[in-house]
């Protein structure tokens, strides 16, 4: 059988493995080659995505969206910049491999338009119709007609004669028509004017005017593509027959799907998504096949998808990152790489520019404005403000520019001249729209914001408070992530008003009834629900959808739910800014809404304690004073606690947002801080203890009125103890071992406490410069307060008897204040709370960052080196005093308050 062995010894003797082109083989990875383009398209790709990336991160910082940063990406990679550099296109760009790039750059382009079929919601349109028709429909026809004039002039210039002047006419003006909806809902979001009344018009005018443009340019795509009148006219009615069919039992066909595979309640399902997916790629096939462009029909079926529960934020969520990462850049790339700034070598040339420019902006900026005025009754500064917005172009001229290029309508020099005109309407749009329309002129339209022209002063809010004897009633609790729930339950059952049964009790005790007891109808808790607005499609998409996000956002609904059950009024708003803005958007939020108190959530840093984040109670597992600890046995790296994955609360970027409140906030601030990483078993019931350590300063007095009003409820208990720093002479180790309850001798190996300098820092806020006379007022202020509570006269002690006679008045003089309170905090956790099962024992001590009476940084330094580190960023956040019980583990939780500069 030689057929047989001469086949068999051929598999043995088989031709060598075709040259892939690699390194070591001495090939170039970057030549072409058409069978096997996927080195040269990562090459490509990182470039891309590397440049538009890194110009991003500086266009931010002025406010600038994206794609001015993807299209600049391009012109610079193009013939304008890099493309001069020798063989940098022949190498980088060769033409052989554009076709790989254009046929990724249209799949996403397919998939974006898809996008912002899903960020329109044909329900804006309805709401806000009377007042935005007038608006949409200026700032189309005023334009349009101004490109189609200006069309006559630039055909006889740059134009072909074999382009039908009809054809070239109608892009011009669909391109001076059009509004970029998809960016300007971005910078809407980021000037937080997306509960203004100019924000409300401009988005359901956008909504209106971007579904019009794609409407033109569809019917423009369809002339260019028949070769007759007639033949257009059936491309037009097939396309009007594909959108009804899509429309209506496409959608209702979707509609059952989702709700048959539970893609409203839980996110889309894979079976959804594909069928999804399918159906958008069929669509963009069908209206290409038939004379119309791709993106019409995938634009289409993002009108389709049903807006229930969400789905089309969910759905967006899906896709928007591979499409905005790799494929937008790709494609604005591309049309980067046809532009060519260098084409305009001539006086003449940029005198049509400049002429394309003036007349955009006039006709989109001029028709907006104009009809805000006079026919939505709009003020000069309001219809400003709506015709800058709406003349923002975007990405979705270049859109238009491209389908133009590419349909051979436009050449290659009028191309160039459009993008500049739409990159620098879209770059004027942010800082026109600041000058024009600045925070302290801008009017509110939702149901709970408020005017700005009409905000309470400090002085009004402090008239409000004398009211209730200076108790705080209207509050602001901040709620950005789940892990901190938890602690904003316990901070609103704290400041929960007495039961009606409770405060005939006390009446009983007394013929005056307590002017700190406030009913349910006196305190006001607002939850104000905080989302980080990212470069994420979806971010706006719930920015534009915040009253549907209010009703079903899972934090808000749990709050909503504690606060039904716990009798307490409790509003709820939402706030989507950046991140840069979130402690700026607490603090308006508080000012406008005539906020007494803000309440800031923190979780512990657990690098202090490892047992406790392992699970183990601290009673049980861990020493009870720093005389039994090994010095620095639990000291850890403090960038562990910065940025440790698993807590995130506790990471720097909370802490930078937790000081830009501080240091922000007119009005009172408490950050709650939970430190009770588990609940053991034999804990119950409602009532805490508070335990609160009196320095002195206008941040403990605020603490200490804060604490009788708090004990106004019979659920609370309270200690107030005022530390006074006494000097001595004798070691320091004796002294510790003097005052503190234990008194044991130290081990051999113990640290010994020594009085260091400051520590490295600077304070976050800069006050004032405070001279003897203020201070001498301050240390006033606090005997004065003292006094009142400690010693009361007997009007004060007929007034507040129900919230005395719950608290402990005690002095205490020593050399190490932080270790005695730590000691006395212990202390009670281990013995009192035991016996009479108080469920939590809440420290609550001042920020003391201004006019601070004792400085602690000595001291606290030995308590970090007895029980472990704990970060800059905590210690410059919540004042030495609260991190020394932070470090020690010291209290259930933890409140540290910051008076507002008008308590001084």
């Amino acid at each position: 059988m030689p057929e047989f062995s001469n086949t068999v010894i051929s598999l043995f003797h088989s031709r060598a493995a075709p040259d892939q082109g690699g390194l070591l083989t001495g090939k170039n990875p970057a030549d072409v080659n058409t069978t096997d383009p996927l080195r040269l398209w990562i090459i490509q790709v990182g470039i891309i995505v590397s440049t538009a990336s890194l110009l991003s991160l500086g266009l931010r910082k002025i406010h600038q969206p994206k794609v001015i940063a993807e299209v600049l990406g391009g012109i610079l990679l193009g013939p304008t910049a890099f493309g001069s550099i020798p063989h940098f296109s022949q190498r980088i760009f060769p033409e052989d491999s554009k076709p790989y790039l254009s046929l990724v750059a249209n799949i996403g382009l397919v998939l974006f338009l898809f996008l912002v079929g899903l960020e329109i919601d044909a329900a804006i349109i309805k709401r806000n119709a009377r007042l935005s028709a007038s608006v949409a429909l200026a700032g189309m026809i005023l334009p349009f007609g101004f490109g189609a004039a200006l069309a006559v002039p630039l055909y006889h210039k740059f134009i072909d004669e074999s382009v039908k002047f009809t054809h070239f006419m109608l892009f011009t003006g669909v391109a001076y028509s059009i509004t970029a909806f998809p960016v300007l809902c971005r910078i809407l979001t980021e000037l937080k004017l997306l509960d203004t009344t100019v924000g409300i018009v401009v988005l359901s005018a956008g909504v209106g005017n971007d579904i019009i443009g794609w409407t033109l340019l569809a019917l423009s795509v369809a002339l260019v593509n028949a070769g007759s009148g007639l033949t257009a006219l059936w491309i037009l009615m097939i396309c009007v027959g594909w959108t009804l069919f899509l429309l209506f039992p496409v959608k209702m066909a979707l509609l059952w799907l989702a709700r048959k595979t539970g893609s409203i309640e839980n996110g889309p399902t894979m079976f959804f998504m594909t069928v999804t997916i399918i159906l958008v790629f069929g669509s963009a096939f069908f209206t290409d096949v038939i004379g119309v462009h791709a993106i019409f029909g995938a634009f289409i079926m993002g009108l389709v998808v049903p807006r229930e529960g969400n789905l089309a934020i969910a759905l967006t969520e899906k896709l928007e990152d591979m499409v905005t990462i790799i494929f937008l850049p790709l494609y604005f790339t591309l049309s980067g790489l046809n532009t060519n700034l260098q084409l305009l070598d001539n006086g003449v040339t940029w005198a049509y520019t400049v002429a394309i420019c003036s007349l955009a902006f006039t006709g989109k900026f001029g028709g907006c404005t104009l009809a805000a005025r006079y026919l939505a009754k709009f003020s000069w500064r309001e219809s400003s403000a709506i015709g800058s917005l709406m003349s923002c172009k975007g990405l979705v001229e270049l859109i238009v520019l491209n389908v133009g290029l590419q349909a051979k309508i436009l050449s290659p020099r009028v191309f160039s001249m459009f993008v500049l005109e739409a990159l620098l309407l879209t770059f004027m749009t942010t800082p026109l729209v600041t000058v024009l329309y600045p925070p302290e002129k801008r009017v509110r339209a939702s149901g709970t914001g408020a005017n700005f022209n009409n905000v309470n002063t400090a002085e009004d809010r402090r008239e409000q408070r004398a009211l209730h004897d200076g108790a705080r009633t209207r509050f602001t609790f901040v709620l950005d992530k789940l892990e901190h729930l938890p602690g904003m339950m316990a901070m609103a059952q704290l400041i929960q008003p007495p039961t009606p049964a409770s405060s005939a009790v006390d009446d009983k005790r007394t013929s005056k009834s307590s002017s700190l007891v406030l009913s349910e109808k006196n305190l006001s808790i607002e939850a104000l629900r905080l989302i980080e607005l990212s470069d994420r499609v979806s971010a706006v998409m719930k920015s534009s959808a915040s009253e549907t996000l209010l009703l079903s956002d899972p934090l808000l609904a749990i709050f909503r739910m504690f606060g039904q059950l716990h009798d307490l009024s409790i509003s709820t708003a939402l706030s989507i800014v950046t991140f840069d803005d979130l402690a700026y958007s607490v603090t308006e939020h508080a000012r406008n809404n005539n906020s007494d108190l803000i309440v800031l959530p923190w979780l512990p840093t657990a690098s202090a304690h490892p047992e406790a984040a392992l699970g183990h109670h601290e009673h049980e597992a861990m020493p009870q004073t720093p005389s039994a600890r090994t010095p620095g046995a639990y000291s850890n790296n403090p960038f562990d606690a910065l940025f440790k994955t698993s807590d995130r609360s506790a990471s720097a970027l909370h802490a930078q947002f937790v000081r830009g409140v501080f240091s922000r906030a007119s009005t009172d601030v408490a950050l709650f801080v939970d430190q009770e990483l588990s609940i053991p078993a034999r804990v119950a019931g409602s009532k805490q203890h508070l335990f609160m350590i009196f320095f002195g300063g206008p941040d403990d007095r605020l603490a200490l009125e804060f604490v009788v009003q708090l004990c106004a409820s019979p659920n609370v208990t309270a200690t107030v103890l005022r530390m006074v720093k006494m000097e001595t002479d004798a070691p320091v180790s004796q002294v510790t071992n003097a005052h503190l309850s234990g008194g044991g001798e130290k081990g051999a190996d113990a640290n010994m406490l020594t009085v260091a300098s400051a520590m490295a820092g600077f304070p976050d806020t800069v006050y004032g410069h405070h001279t003897t006379e203020t201070r001498m007022q301050s240390e006033t202020a606090d005997n004065v307060a003292w006094a009142k509570y400690a010693s009361p006269t007997t009007a004060d002690a007929a007034l507040m008897s129900s919230a005395l006679s719950r608290m402990e008045f005690r002095e205490r003089a020593t050399p190490i204040p932080l270790h005695v309170a730590v000691n006395e905090v212990k202390t009670y956790q281990e013995t009192v709370s035991a016996e009479v099962r108080a469920a939590r024992v809440l420290v609550v001590v001042g920020r003391s960052r201004r006019l601070a009476v004792e400085n602690h940084t000595g001291e606290l330094k030995d308590l970090i080196a007895d029980y472990g580190s704990v970060g800059t960023e905590v210690r410059k956040t919540m004042g030495d005093v609260a991190s020394a019980f932070v470090v020690a583990g010291a209290g259930s939780g933890l409140v540290v308050v910051q008076a507002a500069e008008v308590h001084d």
